[in-house]
C-alpha cells in the first residue's frame, strides 16, 4: 500500500493527506489506522472522492 510507505518516510506527528477514488478505502484506510496506531485524524467524502488525514503515530523510541 502506498500509504503504508508514505507514512514510513515522514516523520513522527506529521500528517499525510490521502485522497482517493476507491470505495474499498472507507474501510481499509481506518483499518490501517487501528492495526498501525497511527491517528486517524479526518475522514471525508466529496463526490467520488475520499480524503483522509492521516497522523504519524509518536516515536516509541522515547
Amino acid at each position: 500500500m502506498l500509504l503504508h510507505n508514505k507514512i514510513r518516510d515522514i516523520e513522527p506527528g506529521e500528517v499525510v493527506k490521502v485522497i482517493a477514488t476507491d470505495p474499498s478505502t472507507a474501510r481499509d484506510i481506518p483499518k490501517f489506522c487501528t492495526f498501525l496506531n497511527h491517528p486517524l485524524l479526518q475522514q471525508q467524502r466529496q463526490g467520488d472522492l475520499f480524503i483522509y488525514f492521516v497522523q504519524k503515530k509518536p516515536s516509541e523510541d522515547v
